[in-house]
């Protein structure tokens, strides 16, 4: 009988282990390191899409219901609904929440930029409507929201341009990005407030970012961090690119956050485009074991640089839905995530918590 016990005592310990691994979320591995986030819609909040956020995550980004069309849509008018209902999620549940985005050039509500003419505002009247937007909404979730995304996306993707040439900056010039910190941080103080973009690590782009935070740095704004939001590919960002961009931000005293992060399976585009027959949308296992290794590298070098990175959130929980589904390919599915469409760990997942 002793011996049949002792020869049972490995398969016992390795079923309480597994048990044990099943329970332990992703958050749980980088407990030690920094946040780990998702994007949710008010989907996101019931069912098994809650279930796996509340294991696996610690903070969450609404993907779409603070933006300001969303919660803005009229000028008397504000939509709360989704917004409240994800702050109170988090609330229940004990999660970080971080605000996105504050002012945006796209999903930006037309009645911004017009008068009741249908003509174009002045600069003193689009800032008095963005230091309404900004205050109303910061105010109502002053001390439930600990980070906001202020200005979202106001460097061009023209290497020969600093701002992208949008109604806010024909209008305002740069100071629009000036007064959205500004605004943001009278009405909290204590809120962490980011400038985020994509492409960061692109040389190019990652000059002419720098050159705007630096900016706003010496003219001692109130910018605490910079968002990276890191929708990547299996073929990219290259090793030292990350690690240049990492070192280069933080240079300026700024807080690091990967915002948006998911890696997806075919090359990095950004214009729509109608499907192709050589548009294979098929998760192989070549792209597999590539996106296991793209995942195991960047989360590596986060490790390593856990001094200044101080959150990283994944645009969305798994790959049941994603916004890379059909975007910029129409009918191409995409599987970017750690968790596949039946919300289970992936190989990749594995790879970013074996260490």
């Amino acid at each position: 009988m002793k011996k049949t016990l002792f020869a049972c005592l490995p398969l016992l310990l390795s079923i309480t282990l597994c048990g044990q691994n099943a329970t332990k979320g992703l958050k749980d591995y980088y407990a030690a390191y920094f946040p780990i986030g998702t994007a949710v819609s008010m989907r996101s909040l019931s069912g098994p899409e809650a279930e796996l956020i509340i294991q696996h995550y610690n903070s969450l980004t609404p993907e779409n219901a603070m933006k300001m069309g969303p919660i803005h849509p009229e000028e008397n008018r504000y939509n709360w609904v989704v917004a409240d209902s994800i702050v109170n999620f988090a609330q229940k549940h004990g999660l970080k929440v971080r605000g996105h985005a504050l002012c945006w050039h796209e999903q930006a509500p037309n009645w911004l930029f017009k008068d009741a003419a249908g003509n174009t505002v002045t600069k003193e009247v689009l800032l008095n409507r963005l230091k309404e937007h900004i205050t109303t909404v910061v105010n109502r979730y002053k001390g439930k929201i600990y980070a906001w995304d202020v200005v979202n996306e106001a460097v061009d993707d023209d290497n020969s341009r600093l701002l992208r040439n949008s109604l806010w900056y024909q209008i305002c010039g740069e100071d629009f990005i000036i007064k959205a910190f500004e605004y943001a941080h009278a009405a909290d103080p204590d809120a962490v407030l980011f400038y985020n973009d994509y492409n960061t690590e692109r040389p190019q782009k990652m000059e002419r970012i720098y050159q705007l935070l630096k900016k706003l740095v010496d003219a001692r704004v109130p910018v605490h961090g910079v968002g990276l939001q890191a929708h990547w590919s299996l073929f990219e960002p290259k090793e030292k690119e990350l690690r240049t961009a990492i070192e280069k931000y933080s240079s300026l005293g700024l807080k690091i956050q990967f915002t948006e992060l998911d890696i997806s399976v075919y090359p990095w585009e950004k214009n729509r485009r109608a499907r192709r027959p050589d548009d294979n949308d098929a998760f192989t296992p070549e792209r597999e074991q590539q996106q296991l290794e793209q995942y195991k590298k960047v989360f590596s070098i986060f490790r390593e640089y856990k001094h200044v990175i101080t959150g990283v959130t994944l645009w969305g929980a798994s790959d049941r839905t994603t916004w890379l589904d059909n975007y910029p390919v129409a009918g191409r599915k995409n599987y970017p995530l750690l968790f596949d469409q039946n919300r289970q760990p992936k190989k990749a997942f594995e790879a970013v918590t074996n260490f």
